[in-house]
C-alpha cells in the first residue's frame, strides 16, 4: 500500500514544477516584447550660415629674399688691421666694416703730392692751388727764347741793309740768317716743353688722385643700412684685392617671391596688397606687388610673381618660408560659418544641419579662415542652419535648437 500513494505524490509534485516553470518563461516574454522608452532630443545651438563680402585673394606660397646682397672685397691688397662687424651686426649707411693697414698708402700720397708740387713749380705756379692752366707765352723758358729769337730777327734785318749798302762780306749776312733760324726752333722748342710740363703736370694730379683713392679705400665702408650675414676674414689676415671680409644683406624691405598659377595669374597686377605668415610666427604682415615676370615658366605653368614687404624692426628674415594672400579685387560675396561647426574625419570636412528635427550631416569644401569664422566654398547657402558645436553627436540623432 505504500508505494502506489509515493509515486502519486510523485506526480503531482512534478506537474506543479512544470506549471511553474511554464509561467515565469511567459513572464519573461511579455517583459521582453515591451517596447523600450524613446531617448529624449539633445538640445543644440545653431548658426545660419551668413554671406559676407570680403576681399577677394589668391593664395599662393613662397620665400622672402633679401632686396640687396654685397660681398665686401678689399680693392686694394694689405693687411686687415680692424675689422668691426660679425656675423649679425646692424649696420647703418656709411658705418665702417674693416680696415687695411694704411701706412704704405699713406707713403705714396705724400710721394705723388710731392711730385706734383714739382710739376707746378716748372711751370711757374705756386705749389698749392687750384690753377693748371698756364700761357706758355708767360713762361720764363718761353720768353728767353722769344727774346733771342727777336735778338737774331734784328741782326737779320740789320746785316741785310749793310750787304745792300756793301759795307759787309755776305758771309756775315748768310750767318746772321742762320743764327735767326736756330732761335726760331728753340723758341718753338721752348713751346713744346711747356706744353710737355703741362702733361706732366695733369699725370702728377692724376697720381696723386690716385693715391689718395687707394688710401681712401683701404676702409671699408657700408654702402646702406644692412646686417652682416657671414663673415670672411681675421684680422691680421693678408689680403689680396679683391678678397672677400664680410657679406651683408639688405633686410628693410625685403623681397617676396612666389609662384602664381596660370590660371590665376591674369588678376594679379602691381601694386595690389599682399597679407602673409612666416613659420613660427602668427603675426600677419602686409606689403604689396611690385613687379611680375613678363613670362610664364613651362615647367610648372606659373608666374614669378615679386612683392615688396617692409621690415623696420627686423622681425622677418631673408630666407624665410611664407604663405601669402594676394588681393585681387576689393570684395566677393562668400558663405562662412564658425569654425567650430566644421567635423573633420578621415580628411573629410562635414557639418550637421538641422532639418525636421533632426541632424542632417552635409559635406563641404572650405577655403580661407576669417577670423574665428571658414569660408565655405561648396556645401552651404545662405540661412541654412549650422550645429555650432556638434561634440559626438552624428546624422540622423533627434535635437532640440535652444536659443
Amino acid at each position: 500500500m505504500p508505494r502506489p500513494w509515493l509515486a502519486l505524490l510523485a506526480v503531482v509534485l512534478a506537474a506543479a514544477g512544470c506549471t511553474g516553470q511554464s509561467t515565469a518563461s511567459s513572464s519573461a516574454s511579455a517583459s521582453t516584447d515591451k517596447p523600450a522608452a524613446a531617448a529624449p532630443p539633445r538640445p543644440v545651438k545653431v548658426f545660419q550660415a551668413v554671406e559676407e563680402r570680403v576681399p577677394r585673394t589668391v593664395t599662393s606660397t613662397g620665400a622672402l629674399a633679401a632686396d640687396d646682397t654685397v660681398v665686401f672685397g678689399v680693392k686694394v691688397p694689405g693687411r686687415l688691421v680692424e675689422q668691426a662687424v660679425d656675423l649679425g651686426t646692424r649696420v647703418r649707411k656709411g658705418q665702417m666694416i674693416a680696415r687695411i693697414d694704411q701706412t704704405d698708402y699713406k707713403l705714396r700720397a705724400e710721394q705723388a703730392e710731392a711730385a706734383l708740387q714739382q710739376a707746378r713749380a716748372r711751370l711757374g705756379l705756386p705749389l698749392a692751388g687750384p690753377d693748371e692752366q698756364v700761357d706758355p707765352e708767360k713762361t720764363s723758358i718761353v720768353r728767353q727764347a722769344r727774346a733771342v729769337l727777336d735778338e737774331a730777327r734784328l741782326a737779320r734785318d740789320r746785316s741785310a741793309k749793310l750787304v745792300e749798302q756793301n759795307l759787309i762780306a755776305r758771309a756775315q749776312d748768310d750767318t746772321a740768317q742762320a743764327n735767326l733760324g736756330v732761335a726760331e726752333g728753340r723758341y718753338h722748342d721752348a713751346i713744346e716743353e711747356v706744353r710737355n710740363r703741362q702733361a706732366t703736370l695733369t699725370q702728377r694730379r692724376s697720381e696723386l688722385d690716385l693715391a689718395r683713392q687707394q688710401l681712401t679705400d683701404t676702409v671699408l665702408l657700408s654702402p646702406f643700412d644692412g646686417a652682416v650675414s657671414m663673415k670672411q676674414a681675421a684680422v691680421g689676415e693678408y689680403l689680396a684685392a679683391g678678397a672677400p671680409v664680410a657679406t651683408l644683406v639688405r633686410t628693410h624691405p625685403l623681397r617676396l617671391r612666389l609662384p602664381v598659377p596660370e590660371r590665376e595669374a591674369a588678376g594679379v597686377r602691381a601694386g595690389h596688397a599682399v597679407r602673409l605668415t612666416v613659420e613660427g610666427d602668427a603675426t600677419v604682415y602686409h606689403g604689396r606687388v611690385v613687379r611680375l615676370s613678363p613670362i610664364v615658366q613651362e615647367q610648372n605653368r606659373t608666374l614669378m610673381v615679386e612683392a615688396e614687404v617692409p621690415n623696420e624692426r627686423g622681425f622677418l628674415r631673408p630666407g624665410s618660408f611664407a604663405r601669402v594672400d594676394i588681393m585681387t579685387e576689393v570684395s566677393q560675396p562668400v558663405v562662412t560659418v564658425p569654425a567650430g561647426a566644421i567635423i573633420v574625419f578621415a580628411g573629410v570636412e562635414k557639418v550637421l544641419l538641422v532639418r525636421q528635427g533632426k541632424t542632417a550631416e552635409v559635406r563641404v569644401t572650405t577655403g580661407r579662415r576669417l577670423g574665428e569664422d571658414v569660408e565655405i566654398l561648396d556645401g552651404l547657402k545662405r540661412g541654412d542652419p549650422v550645429v555650432t558645436k556638434p561634440g559626438n553627436l552624428v546624422g540622423g540623432q533627434p535635437v532640440q535648437v535652444v536659443p
